[in-house]
């Protein structure tokens, strides 16, 4: 297709060495119902050595399309999307993995989305999308049925639901008022608004490997104050292809590690916690355990520990630097000079490191941005016996790498 156009939205595909996927995630975008001359699609190969280019501009008669190459310096599908985002011309960006298979109304709802003007995200549904097992029954499905035949006649069966359904069941498919309404914005599919997408700066380039980097996206828009919102009209189906899960996790695990770097606190501390302590990958208990977490932040809040500090270090003897983990909103004139506050309430901690001229951190402990053996001692303090029984050893192993020696006040841990 050739002339000169200004689309509304530009779907940005990343791909490697899947050319027989394109064909069909391509092939159904000539099937939209908002007309080609409404939307741009951009191909960023992340260094494919197949047909892939010669595959995209097989749609060039058919589709607005424009191609990125770079270089095969491993998996970057995030530089890969934000290369083709820098070529997009149109005001809202689609994001799509190569292999989801769009209905045929999937460009009109992501856009309906943003027709009132507000600053939103939009999280796409995927049938039969789960990023672990590959559902071979959808792969047969797919080669006898359209995309819009599958989910008219198997939408109410679970086993073809998407991954995410149940979280988002449990709130009626609204995210508002849930503690992480960007958890669930994954790159399969997804949309925002361009000037949205570069005011945060796009996809952080240096996660690389298989995820979370649509997560983190996520979160940074939502802290810009980008409103996430949920469409289930817009929705894909999603082709099973090969996966390495092993792989994948272990790249998960390394990102997450710069995710909590990137933005320290109990939020992404909790999501290293669980990555930690489970092999299944599922992220979804994430926003219980958040809420947990703050249901205790409320119930200890006017918890004043100075006492339990002092009397730590009287049993401790003299100690030249000390960390209390969990020291709420005050600290004891007993401290010694350039001690360190650590407590997962935020307003308390800074409260308290204002006021006394001590380092604070808001962290819950599970990872901790000081240094190996910095101090001689952490007092753990009450505040903390909420959370020990199921964060306790990982937050002992963390305590015991920055402290000669870890002191439990009487009840934590016991």
């Amino acid at each position: 297709m050739t002339g000169e156009f200004l689309p509304e939205v530009s779907v940005i595909i990343p791909t490697y060495n899947r050319r027989d996927l394109l064909v069909e995630s391509l092939g159904h975008f000539t099937r939209q119902s908002l007309p080609a001359d409404r939307f741009e699609v951009i191909v960023a190969d992340d260094g494919s050595t197949d047909d892939t280019k010669a595959v995209v501009e097989s749609f060039a008669d058919r589709l607005q399309i424009k191609y990125f190459y770079q270089e095969d310096q491993g998996f970057r599908a995030g530089t890969a999307r934000n290369a083709g985002a820098r070529m997009a011309v149109a005001p809202v960006l689609v994001f799509l993995d190569t292999g989801e298979m769009a209905g045929p109304d999937f460009l009109k709802h992501h856009l309906a989305a943003y027709a009132d003007g507000a600053h939103r995200a939009v999280i796409g549904y995927g049938y039969g999308y789960h990023y672990v097992q590959t559902q071979d029954t959808v792969r047969e499905m797919l080669d006898k049925l359209a995309p819009e035949e599958i989910v008219a006649k198997f939408h109410d069966d679970p086993a073809f639901s998407d991954v995410r359904h149940e979280t988002w069941a449990k709130t009626d498919f609204v995210l508002a008022g849930r503690p992480m309404p960007w958890l669930t914005y994954w790159s399969l599919n997804c949309s925002v608004r361009r000037d949205d997408f570069w005011a945060v700066g796009g996809f952080d380039e240096e996660l690389l490997g298989w995820g979370p980097e649509d997560i983190e996206l996520g979160m940074r828009l939502h802290q810009y104050g980008v409103e996430m919102v949920l469409s289930r009209d817009a929705w894909v189906v999603a082709s099973p292809h090969e996966r390495d899960w092993t792989s994948n996790y272990q790249d998960a695990q390394r990102n997450l590690g710069r995710m909590l770097r990137r933005h320290p606190g109990p939020i992404t501390e909790l999501c290293w916690g669980i990555t930690a302590t489970t092999t299944s990958g599922a992220l979804f208990p994430w926003e219980d355990e958040y809420h947990a977490l703050t249901v205790w932040l409320q119930k200890v809040r006017d918890v004043d520990v100075r006492g339990e500090v002092e009397q730590a270090l009287r049993t401790l003897g003299p100690v030249r630097k000390v960390a209390v983990m969990g020291s709420g909103g005050q600290a004891p004139d007993a401290l010694p000079p350039w001690s360190v506050l650590i407590d997962f309430d935020d307003e308390l901690v800074k409260r308290a490191a204002a006021d006394s001229g001590h380092l604070g951190y808001h962290s819950m402990g599970l990872r901790l941005p000081v240094a190996d053996k910095s101090v001689d001692a952490v007092i753990v303090t009450s505040r903390m016996s909420g959370l020990w029984g199921r964060w306790g050893d990982l937050i002992t192993n963390e305590l015991e790498r920055i402290a000669g020696t870890v002191h439990l006040v009487d009840g934590v841990g016991r």
